[in-house]
């Protein structure tokens, strides 16, 4: 992870709270997802700080936590806005129309796919296919799902949690 630019910095109580998740599975390799998952409710990214104290306390290599947290796709290293946009880009959406439904956020939003408004509110990213074919195309914000989108009602529904009327 040197050589790696991190943008968040945790405070000192901050990384008590993680160094004390990350203790409960000390040598429990195969625990290291069930620690990401809830220190990535505590802090906004996965920083070079927070993976040195959970690597330091599950007693683990840093590059492991790091490589671990890279290889998913909704664990980051990088800060993300309030609201994640995730877009499915399988078939059944991708010919229902998410191309358009995506391209509509992305151009409201002002931003490109990956990236997150200056603001910090939100983030649009792809994701495999999140199972509600029947309702495609769909987006999940953070965890809930919207479905049989068009561009009008994509932007239509990120108005809403612009005025944070959700």
């Amino acid at each position: 992870m040197k050589g790696e630019t991190y943008s968040y910095t945790p405070p000192a109580s901050t990384l008590v709270e993680v160094a004390k998740i990350a203790a409960r599975y000390k040598g429990q390799d195969d625990k290291l997802m069930n620690v990401i998952v809830e220190v990535n409710k505590l802090v906004p990214e996965i920083s070079e700080e927070i993976a040195a104290v959970i690597s330091r306390e599950m007693n683990l290599g840093e590059s492991r936590v790091f490589s671990f947290v890279t290889f998913y796709e909704r664990l980051s290293v990088k800060k993300k806005g309030k609201y994640i946009v995730r877009m499915c880009y399988n078939a059944p959406c991708h010919v229902r129309g998410a191309v358009e439904v995506r391209e509509a956020i992305l151009d409201f939003l002002g931003i490109k796919l990956g990236e997150t408004t200056e603001d910090g509110r939100f983030t649009v990213e792809n994701s495999p296919c999140m199972g509600v074919c029947d309702i495609s195309p769909v987006v999940m914000i953070n965890d809930k799902v919207y479905g049989n989108l068009t561009p009008e009602s994509a932007r239509s529904l990120i108005k809403r949690y612009i005025r944070e009327d959700v």
